[in-house]
């Protein structure tokens, strides 16, 4: 019997090309990723100083990586489905639904970020946990109105989110990241309580002294 060694190499060949190509698609997703990521919290970092110019610009150049990774991937649906990929649309979604609930402005849907449901709804989810510090900062500024409707607003993506009952392999764990959400917003409503009766017992001690 002839040996399969030519045989096997001729196999082998086209298989190892179509690697090489994914291995390259990978390496150049994943790098896109990472500079997704980092620009998204740097956006994020920017809303809390209240920089909304400069996060929307920030937030630009993370959209600008996630569609780079999301090419590099697109001709390998595994990779395009694999874990990083979903991370960094996540974190997109966090950054831009993050700057418009503390602007007060439409919240961008899925279509318009261009990343999947999942995504944006885990990023909708760290959103509105990124919310509390937003919140303390008006808090110490004395917005204490602010403080309120920010509080409003992460309740009612609470709301909606546990509403969202379906597997997690559709949802992307959105059923942890919203359980992971609720004790940050039971803390939130009692520092707001809190500075509540604070400032009413100092208005009080206040008119009592000037009785």
């Amino acid at each position: 019997m002839p040996g399969r060694s030519d045989e096997l190499v001729g196999l082998a060949e086209p298989v190892r090309q179509r690697l090489d190509a994914a291995n390259a698609a990978r390496e150049k997703g994943l790098a896109a990723c990472r500079r997704t990521i980092q620009a998204s919290s740097q956006s994020i970092r920017a809303v809390h100083r209240l920089q909304f110019d400069e996060a929307a610009g920030i937030a630009e150049q993370a959209g600008t990586s996630l569609r780079e990774a999301q090419d590099a991937l697109a001709p390998f649906p595994t990779l395009a489905a694999s874990g990083p990929l979903h991370d960094a649309a996540k974190e997109y979604a966090e950054a831009r639904l993050t700057a418009a609930l503390a602007s007060d402005r439409p919240l961008p849907p899925p279509n318009e970020l261009g990343i999947s449901d999942a995504s944006w709804l885990n990023g909708l989810a760290e959103a509105a946990s990124e919310l509390r510090r937003h919140l303390l900062d008006r808090l110490r500024a004395g917005e204490f109105e602010r403080a309120e409707q920010l509080l409003a607003a992460m309740d009612d993506v609470y709301a909606l989110l546990v509403t969202v009952d379906y597997p997690d392999a559709l949802t992307g764990g959105l059923r942890r990241t919203t359980d992971a959400l609720r004790p940050v917003l039971e803390r939130t409503r009692g520092d707001l309580t809190t500075t509540f009766l604070q400032q009413r017992l100092q208005q009080a001690l206040e008119e009592r002294l000037a009785d």
